[in-house]
């Protein structure tokens, strides 16, 4: 999996965290990492936007690129729009993670929000790159009530464009998880036909950069450099 996209099934729900996860846990398996952001919204000129922040917890050796930045928190077509800008396209967010894939073994393309939100004035979106490189599609979840629908729907979303969905990881896992949080630890494979490959306990982005990478394996499954198990994860929280 030279490319990796990484879309959520909304805003807000741990894609950056979960993506410096998987960065983390690959730098510590020997891997060369680097980090594609489309697009940054949301976020003025000096500041540090979500490849910065991949940098800060997953380490120094990350490589970390963005591509546009907007300044409006709002879809990339409608912020590029209002701000005067020009927009993106599947064939450049494409190939930038192709030239990134030259010289890194693991490129982890972070999207904006969910995988069908607008990029270009054409409509095209993450899923659109994605298939220009036949490049698998990991899905951020959160835990509560209502992700098994919008879980499920992304998941038809990436079948009907025929791409691969990788997985699932849950973003923000609660320490104290409701019963509905505890269901859909069984329930999301199901559901999705994708399987559960971590779960992010919640507030992780606030840990110390060494406390991150010291601990980011123990949350994501072997296929993404993690030691997770969703047996016993289900085990540990049964409902």
């Amino acid at each position: 999996m030279p490319v990796v996209f990484i879309s959520g099934t909304g805003t807000e729900i741990g894609k950056t965290v979960v993506t410096s996860a998987i960065a983390a846990s690959a730098v510590a398996a020997g891997r060369s990492v680097a980090v594609l952001k489309p697009a940054q919204t949301g976020v003025g000129p000096a500041e540090p936007g979500d490849a910065t922040e991949v940098v800060r917890l997953a380490g120094p050796t990350v490589t970390a690129l963005e591509l546009a930045r907007y300044p409006e928190p709002l879809a990339p077509d409608t912020a590029a729009r209002r701000a005067g800008l020009p927009t993106l396209s599947p064939a450049r967010i494409a190939e930038a993670a192709r030239q990134l894939s030259l010289d890194h073994d693991l490129v982890l393309v972070e999207g904006a929000g969910g995988l069908l939100v607008r990029f270009d004035e054409a409509g095209h979106t993450l899923a659109d790159a994605a298939r220009l490189l036949a490049a698998p599609v990991l899905v951020v979840a959160p835990a509560a009530l209502g992700t098994l629908n919008s879980t499920t729907l992304t998941a038809e979303a990436l079948r009907a464009r025929e791409l691969t969905g990788l997985g699932v990881v849950i973003g923000s896992w609660p320490a104290a998880p409701d019963l509905a949080c505890r269901c859909n630890l069984a329930d999301l494979p199901g559901s999705s036909g994708l399987p559960l490959l971590g779960a992010v306990p919640e507030g992780s982005g606030a840990l110390s950069p060494e406390a991150f990478r010291a601990s980011a394996a123990s949350w994501l499954a072997p296929r993404l450099h993690g030691t997770w198990s969703p047996e016993a994860f289900r085990a540990a929280w049964p409902a």
